[in-house]
């Protein structure tokens, strides 16, 4: 049987330590969860050692449960530190400004983190800006855990950075309103607004402009030189069809892309397009169904959403829909996939 080559995401170890410290803040040992998912010292040490996404959904919700502490994510932020995002969190901890650090933070996450279907970005107006996460979606205990670690996170980097509190404009959150939905007001001390588009962070101008004390303009630059020669490394070696199953993997919500959409993205006509995708061996329809394949597989063993859900998440029509295609790649239902993958963890 085909096994499933996409992952839906993965992180560096280094954001454990957040969390093992707001157990600690709630009066809970952490180490013997984090040993339970083999977390144990020798692991957190390893340069460029990684924790899939689902993994770390399920590390934080054990750690909620056993700290009975459902505003455990947003806690993390106030133990996060720049470092922990490796060597792109040490080049924004030498940014001059908030702005340079959170265009640091964006550009180079690759660098530190890898979510299949999304990433983080920084959108500037005149007014200011939009620092946003991607996180999939619809949200359940385990995920929206994330998306509280990640905004508090980035609240507390910036205050760091510049050594004074800051002031946000706005809190948007994509999920609705939790039950602990006050702590969020008094953590981020601005308007907060659920059910929002995105998940975002409103930043001033005035907050963009704050100084960084620690800035070593020469530091910077040498690092910003590391940051990018990792980025090319990346991406470097990706062929054509890898890079459309990347794109696709970002369109797939709620709908199907088409060949001339993504031709589009490559800003290539979409005759050439064909030929060049010819000439490796494929078609635009089987890079389409082998994403969608190998996504239901990476959804249904790694997260709890329903067949519903995931076939939104993957472009079909209906639930129906995506159990028949299931069916065929498989030879085998949803339901029965998930529980062999569930037998065999």
């Amino acid at each position: 049987m085909h096994k499933a080559r996409i992952k839906l995401g993965n992180l560096s170890v280094s954001f454990v330590h957040s969390l093992a410290d707001a157990m600690r803040h709630c009066g809970h040992a952490p180490e013997a969860l984090l040993q339970a998912y083999g977390l144990d010292p020798s692991r957190m040490s390893e340069p460029r050692a990684r924790l899939s996404i689902p993994r770390f959904m399920r590390l934080g919700h054990s750690a909620i449960q056993q700290c009975q502490q459902p505003t455990l994510g947003l806690l993390m932020g106030k133990h996060a530190r720049l470092s922990q995002l490796g060597l792109a969190g040490v080049t924004a901890a030498q940014a001059p400004t908030v702005r340079e650090a959170a265009r640091a933070i964006t550009r180079f996450e690759p660098l530190y983190a890898a979510n299949y279907r999304g990433q983080s970005s920084f959108h500037e107006d005149t007014q200011g800006a939009w620092l946003r996460f991607y996180s999939i979606s619809p949200y359940n205990a385990y995920n929206r855990f994330v998306v509280d670690s990640v905004l508090s996170s980035w609240q507390h980097y910036f205050i760091n950075l510049s050594a004074q509190p800051i002031t946000l404009d706005k809190a948007q959150i994509e999920f609705s309103a939790p039950d602990y939905a006050e702590h969020y007001a008094s953590l981020f001390n601005c308007p907060v607004e659920f059910s929002a588009s995105h998940n975002q962070l409103r930043l001033s101008q005035q907050t963009l402009n704050l100084r960084n004390p620690e800035h070593c303009p020469s530091t910077w630059h040498h690092l910003l030189q590391l940051c990018e020669k990792e980025l090319e490394q990346l991406t470097r070696t990706r062929n054509l069809s890898e890079r459309i199953t990347l794109i696709l993997g970002s369109l797939l919500h709620g709908r199907e892309p088409d060949l001339e959409e993504i031709a589009k993205r490559l800003h290539l006509p979409t005759w050439t397009l064909r030929r060049k995708l010819a000439e490796e061996g494929t078609q635009f329809r089987i890079l389409l169904n082998d994403t969608r394949r190998d996504l239901a597989m990476a959804y249904i063993r790694d997260t709890e959403l329903s067949f519903g859900e995931i076939a939104y998440l993957l472009g079909f029509a209906s639930a129906e829909a995506f159990q028949r295609a299931f069916k065929r790649w498989n030879q085998q239902t949803p339901g029965e996939y998930r529980r062999e993958q569930r037998r065999a963890q």
